[in-house]
């Protein structure tokens, strides 16, 4: 069955993560993704992490069911390219720094005359205007700016990263977010194109919380606090015997009662000033030692298997070697086999969210540089003959 985003045509004018990881999003729910690459290396991302014979694993990843064009920006044919596929494009998803598109002759007012109905998604460090837009910024330095970092990690230590890109990932979610209500308003008829300007600082801000309004009426600044959650409780990272470490939930009242049951401290449990949150937060302290110094004594199983029959949320924080040997991610399609170039069978991570109608798909791994340069000219009815020429004056590859 057709996905859900089939009949939509996407332009990705876009390298690394932001931009291309919002184009994947749109494939993988059946929208055509051309993804333009710059001749000779293409994006950089194929060099990126572990390689497979040259090629990084990540690229197959996030370049999976798009369409490969590698094309020369500097060349005027190049860009001449770019504008007669915007004319029957849907979305052009870019994240150059913001004056570069302009800097090509494909600024919005180009695109959009030449195509009322695009929208064109920019993902930016700081976003198309206010004093920072020129300056180069990527997800780490949303993520520093956007007030992550800084609550992220031990009180006795550097403000820590959280292990991936997060900030550049947090923008893509909300680029596909944005290009998709845009083209609502266009395909019902409400309106034409507009630009989506997403900056990678503000979609790591918009995740923050209650961090403005706490800070502007109370005075108070979150500050970082491992693996506990503040103002919350009992809601921590907790110690196994076998040197494991579980986060345990007990932060609703009727739970909290049930784990202090099942660790054995019904005495805490049925204490008057424990009875809501607001009690508890103020002897997190001592919650979190009671809860300790019972899950220190046993095994990460043991620990797990009382807590679930107890009805308290709890779960082991996993590598990613547990991850893909756990039989919960198995049974919801989260771990998909993929062929690399050679024949090697490869696990990729599988497709989020779940549609019961219309799912979205693999149909292939992220393509050789070029690969499908041919098709996408002959689609705006080039012939061989023309391609070849243009080959030949260094115009595509």
């Amino acid at each position: 069955m057709p996905g859900p985003l089939s009949g939509i045509k996407v332009l990705e004018i876009g390298t690394l993560i932001a931009a291309p990881f919002a184009a994947r999003l749109m494939a993988e729910f059946g929208a055509q993704v051309i993804k333009v690459e710059s001749m000779g290396q293409g994006d950089p991302l194929r060099k990126w992490r572990k390689l497979h014979q040259g090629t990084s694993l990540w690229w197959y990843l996030q370049s999976r069911n798009k369409q490969s064009l590698a094309l020369n920006l500097k060349s005027p044919q190049g860009i001449d390219i770019i504008k007669q596929l915007a004319r029957d494009t849907d979305v052009i998803i870019e994240n150059l720094r913001p004056g570069a598109l302009e800097n090509l002759g494909l600024g919005w007012d180009v695109l959009h005359e030449l195509n009322p109905k695009l929208t064109l998604v920019r993902i930016s460090g700081y976003g198309q205007t206010g004093p920072y837009r020129d300056r180069p910024g990527f997800g780490a330095i949303g993520e520093a700016m956007g007030g992550i970092r800084y609550t992220t990690g031990s009180p006795d230590s550097a403000p820590a990263r959280v292990g991936v890109s997060l900030g550049d990932s947090l923008a893509s979610m909300h680029a596909v977010m944005g290009a998709l209500m845009s083209l609502l308003r266009v395909k019902t008829g409400q309106g034409d194109g507009q630009i989506v300007d997403v900056s990678l600082v503000e979609s790591v801000f918009n995740v923050m919380e209650s961090l403005v309004p706490e800070y502007d009426h109370l005075g108070h600044v979150r500050e970082r606090s491992g693996g506990a959650l503040p103002g919350i409780a009992p809601s921590n990272t907790y110690p196994s015997a076998d040197g494991a470490f579980v986060v345990i939930a007990g932060n609703s009242d009727p739970i909290f009662k049930r784990l202090m049951s099942a660790i054995g401290r019904d005495d805490l449990g049925q204490l008057p000033d424990f009875a809501h949150n607001d009690g508890r937060a103020a002897q997190s302290a001592l919650l979190d030692q009671a809860i300790s110094d019972w899950s220190s004594r046993h095994s990460v199983e043991h620990i797990l298997d009382a807590l679930e029959a107890a009805d308290v949320p709890a779960g082991r924080i996993y590598s990613v070697a547990d991850i893909v040997n756990d039989p919960h991610y198995q049974a919801r399609d989260m771990l998909l086999s993929a062929q690399l170039p050679g024949g090697a069978q490869v696990k990729m991570p599988g497709i989020v969210p779940k549609l019961s109608d219309t799912p979205g798909e693999v149909r292939w791994q992220g393509p050789a540089l070029g690969a499908h340069t041919d098709s996408v000219l002959q689609g705006l009815g080039l012939d061989e003959a023309q391609i070849r020429r243009l080959r030949e004056a260094g115009v595509v590859q």
